[in-house]
C-alpha cells in the first residue's frame, strides 16, 4: 500500500466512523456539517490531490456560514499543496497541527479487563461521562449522541471505572481490517493511574479478536502526554493534517 493508498484508506474509515449529521460533495470535496460540534465533522476535506479548491471556496464559506458554523477547511496529504498556498494567501489561520498514527495489532490481547466496560451502543452514561472526563467547552451532548447513533461500521464504547466510579472512556470503530480509535478521555482527578494505557489496549484487542490487522487514531501535536502513551504502544506517525479557518 503506497502512502497515498493508506491516506485515502484511513481517510474513508475515519469519515465513517465519526460521522457528521449532514454531508454535501461537490468538485472532489466532502462538506461535513454537524451544527458545529468538532471540527473534523464541521469541515471541507478533499478526497483526492486532483480536487482544487480555488473555485470552490466561496461556495465553502457561503454554505458554512449558512448553517451558522465558522467556515473550516481540513488539509491532509490528499488535498494539493495550492490549496494550502492559496489559504496563506488569503490569511487563513492554521489550527489544531495533529497526527495520524497507525499500528500494528500482533499480541494485543483482546480479554477485557473486569474494571472495564465495552457497551456495543453509546448509552446516555457514556455519553455524559465522556463529556465531564473531557472538559470540552464545545461539547454539545445532543449533538454528540445524534453522531454516534450514526456510526454504520461495527463500534465499541469503553468505559474504566476506579474504584466503582467511571474515570476513563473511549470508542474504536471496525472496518476492512483496520480499527480506529476516539475520544480517549480520563477524569483530571484520575490521570496517571494507567487508566488510559489499558483502555487503549483494551480497544486494540477487541480490534484484533474482530480480525483487524491494524489501529489508527489521531492526536495533536502539541499533546506530548498522548503521543507519548501511543509511542510506547507502538503507534508511529502516518500523516499529518491541520485546519484552516479565515481570522
Amino acid at each position: 500500500m503506497s502512502d497515498l493508498d493508506l491516506v485515502r484508506a484511513i481517510e474513508e474509515r475515519s469519515f465513517n466512523a465519526w460521522p457528521a449529521l449532514e454531508v454535501a460533495v461537490v468538485d472532489g470535496w466532502l462538506l461535513r456539517f454537524a451544527e458545529g460540534y468538532s471540527k473534523r465533522a464541521n469541515s471541507a476535506n478533499a478526497l483526492a490531490p486532483t480536487a482544487r479548491l480555488e473555485a470552490l471556496l466561496p461556495l465553502v464559506e457561503t454554505l458554512y456560514r449558512r448553517h451558522a458554523i465558522t467556515p473550516c477547511v481540513r488539509l491532509t496529504p490528499l488535498a494539493a499543496p495550492a490549496d494550502g498556498e492559496l489559504l496563506d494567501r488569503k490569511g487563513w489561520s492554521v489550527i489544531d497541527d495533529s497526527l495520524v498514527m497507525v499500528a500494528p495489532l500482533a499480541g494485543y490481547d483482546p480479554t477485557v479487563p473486569a474494571d472495564m466496560t465495552l457497551e456495543t451502543v453509546a448509552s446516555p452514561a457514556w455519553v455524559e461521562g465522556y463529556a465531564l472526563a473531557s472538559r470540552r467547552p464545545d461539547l454539545k451532548r445532543d449533538v454528540l449522541a445524534r453522531m454516534l447513533a450514526a456510526i454504520r461500521p461495527e463500534v465499541v464504547f469503553a468505559t474504566v471505572s476506579d474504584g466503582g466510579r467511571p474515570v476513563c472512556f473511549g470508542m474504536a470503530v471496525l472496518e476492512r481490517g483496520m480499527v480506529g480509535l476516539f475520544d480517549i478521555a480520563t477524569d483530571p482527578d484520575a490521570r496517571g493511574r494507567g487508566h488510559a494505557r489499558r483502555l487503549v489496549r483494551t480497544l486494540m484487542g477487541w480490534g484484533r479478536g474482530k480480525g483487524a490487522m491494524q489501529a489508527y487514531l489521531q492526536v495533536t501535536v502539541g499533546n506530548a502526554v498522548a503521543r507519548g502513551l501511543y509511542d510506547s504502544l507502538g503507534y508511529r506517525e502516518a500523516y499529518r493534517y491541520n485546519y484552516r479557518v479565515p481570522t
